[in-house]
């Protein structure tokens, strides 16, 4: 699934060649995605500017003067800029027309990703509850440690949670884990404020850096430029159960959390 230095990898592929363009069309070829796509949309975007394309958690947002159009990557979805006219595929499910002569679409095989509607001045439910950006100021030691208070479940599922904070999914969570030192399964109520600082810095350290390298090339994804991701070269710990750490060459380990795959140092991480 596409995490949020994908997606955002995407949003800055995109951008350049939709901001400020006109929306002639949209074609939808398969209303069934994970959430039907609101009947209404094609009336709502229709002959609209696209003022910007932002970023919440892993939704993209085409910012019109009336709303939004709300695209989820769901688990295999991609967008690209094509020619208008060029012959659509079989998973090719939606075509926004721009008046550059370019089409926006998304690609979706498993047809778990969303085109959804938020209207100007409203939160969408899907946004409205959900935690800080991990690159933004809301993301500090003391929002964490407060979060963090009491709770007996384990550090990397708490992070992972999107009502914590947006966008750590299962790679990433590993990557941060495993550079501050911290056990995944340690409790979240159990671990020291110089811990969670470090945590936090290490959350947006191995984002920043998985953004500044287009991602992490996993499967179906490639940015909105059609490039893949290249972090992957950088993993520490995710995909290498078995393999020996990088820092002390101990053998990493591999079990299950919350029915993801979690990769550690026995020696690095407590």
């Amino acid at each position: 699934m596409p995490e949020l230095p994908e997606v955002e990898t995407t949003r800055r592929g995109i951008e350049p060649h939709l901001e400020g363009r006109l929306i002639k069309d949209l074609i939808v070829r398969q209303p069934k995605l994970r959430w039907p796509v609101p009947e209404a949309l094609k009336g709502l975007v229709l002959g609209n500017r696209i003022s910007s394309v932002s970023r919440r958690g892993k939704y993209l947002l085409l910012n019109l003067p009336n709303g939004a159009v709300m695209v989820h990557l769901g688990m295999s979805g991609s967008l690209y800029l094509v020619p208008a006219d060029q012959p659509a595929g079989y998973h090719d499910h939606i075509d926004l027309i721009l008046n550059s002569g370019m089409a926006l679409r998304l690609t979706d095989p498993r047809r778990f990703g969303s085109v959804l509607w938020q209207p100007l001045g409203e939160a969408h439910e899907l946004l409205s509850r959900l935690g800080p950006e991990p690159l933004s100021d809301d993301f500090t030691v003391d929002y964490l440690r407060q979060c963090c208070s009491g709770r007996k479940q384990a550090i990397k599922q708490f992070i992972m949670n999107s009502q914590v904070v947006v966008g750590v999914g299962n790679i990433y969570a590993n990557e941060a884990l495993f550079k501050a030192g911290i056990h995944p399964k340690r409790a979240a109520g159990n671990i020291s404020l110089l811990r969670l600082s470090r945590l936090v810095d290490e959350i947006r350290t191995v984002l920043a850096k998985a953004i500044e390298q287009g991602g992490t090339t996993l499967k179906d994804f490639v940015g909105g430029d059609g490039q893949p991701g290249y972090f992957k070269q950088q993993l520490n710990v995710y995909g290498r159960g078995g393999e020996s750490c990088h820092v002390c060459k101990s053998t990493l380990k591999e079990i299950r959390l919350g029915q993801r795959s979690t990769v550690y140092c026995p020696e690095c991480q407590h």
